[in-house]
Formats: structure tokens, C-alpha cells, sequence
């Protein structure tokens, strides 16, 4: 009698599809665990930013690291509009004038001068004012000698570059003036003059061409001329430092 044949059994198939979702809980269940850890050492804004960022990639947004780097054109100031450029000239030029009033300042209160010299930022430029009883004798207008060095010594820091134009004006108080001048309007004069040849002598990186001397005498008074206090005032010496760009951003004319 013929034996019937054994079905031979097939290994059963395996069916490993539950381990990607369980590679995945894997992933997900590590990334708590690492919230968890970070939380208990790290401040809650970091924590914050941390779970952010979990958040964007679990959401299926942007992750940081996709995030374009800011990199600064390298034709950023070409790419500037006419208005724009014109602005940062102005500005960089204020800077640099408010970078010498910082220097003048300095040499005023190493001298120990802060009631004889002051400084101002004007619409003309910076302005130095020296009163005229440290250079100068009533009706006269020699420098004294003693005062010659310290002329100098600020003829140092009114070097720049570029070189800027420097006006230097005389005033006078109202009281008439003696023998030595026909009038206030040429004491004021002389005496611009001559400290404007101190300082242009004392420093070999000034030049002439950036220079002018103007006398006014008792015609641009800043205090009343009634009071002895008024006409101190008045006796002074102005060191106008220009700018070389307007507020426009054109070339600012020199006054001369």
C-alpha cells in the first residue's frame, strides 16, 4: 500500500512591520528623556527654546538648521540708496568732530583750564571759545609768553585728517581802546592773527591754506556790556573747527 506522501511545513513568516512605529516610540521616548534631563539643568528660557525647536521639527516645519545664515552682502555699501549714503557721510563726519571735542576737552582739563577755555558743537562746526585775559593784556595783542606753550600744545590737536578749515575770530567789549589801535575792530583782529600764527608755527602738519583769521570787535557781544562780568565775556577768541559734510550729504563750503 503506498504510503502518502508528508506534507513538509513551511517556516511561518515573521512579520516584522511593528518594529518601525516601535523604533519610532524609541525616538520619541528618548527625545522626553532628554527634555526631562535638560530641564532640571538648564534655565526655563533655554528649556523654552529647546522645546521650540522640538516642536518645529515634530510638526514637520523648518528645522534651525535649515535656517538660511545671515551673511552680510559684501556690496553692502554699494547696495546703500544715494539718501542713505549721504546720511552715514554726515554722521561719520559728526563723529569725527565730537572725537576732536573729546580731544580739545581732554587738553582743557589736563591744564586746568575750565574757566578760561570752552567747547560747543554748533551748526558751523565744533567751537572752541578762550577767554582773552589768559593770552592777552587789556589793549594789547601779543600772546604773553607763558601762555605760548599751552597755544601749541592745542595746535597738536586741531591736526586731521582730512584736514579740516579752522576760523579764528577776535571780539572785543565796548570799552574804547587805547593808544596802540585805532579801534576795537582792529584789536580783535590783530589778536586772531596772532594766535593764528602761534599755532600755525607750532605744528608743521598744519597749513596755512586751512586757515583764517576775521576780527569783529564789540559787533557780535554774547552778554550785555553793562556789567564787568557781561564785558569778560565779550573779550574772547573763537577756534571754529568746520565739518566737511553737511547734513545733506554735500561737501560743506569753508567759510573763509
Amino acid at each position: 500500500m503506498a504510503k502518502k506522501a508528508k506534507k513538509k511545513k513551511h517556516d511561518e513568516h515573521i512579520d516584522e512591520s511593528w518594529l518601525v512605529p516601535y523604533a519610532d516610540i524609541l525616538t520619541l521616548l528618548l527625545a522626553v528623556f532628554i527634555i526631562l534631563f535638560a530641564s532640571s539643568s538648564v534655565d526655563q528660557e533655554k528649556l523654552e527654546r529647546m522645546s521650540a525647536v522640538f516642536n518645529q521639527v515634530f510638526d514637520g516645519g523648518t528645522g534651525f538648521l535649515e535656517q538660511p545664515a545671515p551673511i552680510e552682502s559684501p556690496n553692502a555699501e554699494s547696495d546703500k540708496t544715494p539718501q542713505q549714503a549721504q546720511n552715514s557721510a554726515y554722521l561719520k563726519d559728526q563723529k569725527e568732530l565730537a572725537e576732536i571735542k573729546d580731544s580739545v576737552d581732554n587738553f582743557i582739563a589736563v591744564n586746568e583750564m575750565e574757566g578760561q577755555f570752552a567747547t560747543a558743537m554748533t551748526d558751523e562746526g565744533l567751537l572752541v571759545t578762550i577767554r582773552d585775559t589768559i593770552m592777552f593784556d587789556p589793549g594789547k595783542a601779543a600772546i604773553k609768553p607763558e601762555y605760548i606753550p599751552i597755544a601749541k600744545e592745542l595746535a597738536g590737536v586741531l591736526v586731521s585728517d582730512p584736514a579740516r578749515n579752522i576760523v579764528i575770530t577776535g571780539h572785543t567789549d565796548n570799552v574804547p581802546v587805547g593808544p596802540n589801535f585805532s579801534s576795537n575792530l582792529e584789536l580783535s583782529l590783530m589778536r586772531a592773527s596772532n594766535f593764528y600764527m602761534v599755532l600755525l608755527n607750532s605744528n608743521s602738519k598744519l597749513k596755512s591754506e586751512n586757515f583764517s583769521a576775521k576780527g569783529y570787535g564789540e559787533n557780535r557781544a554774547i552778554a550785555p556790556n553793562d556789567t564787568p562780568e557781561g564785558r569778560a565775556k565779550n573779550r574772547r577768541v573763537e577756534v571754529l573747527i568746520q565739518p566737511l559734510v553737511t547734513e545733506d550729504g554735500t561737501a560743506a563750503k569753508q567759510a573763509k
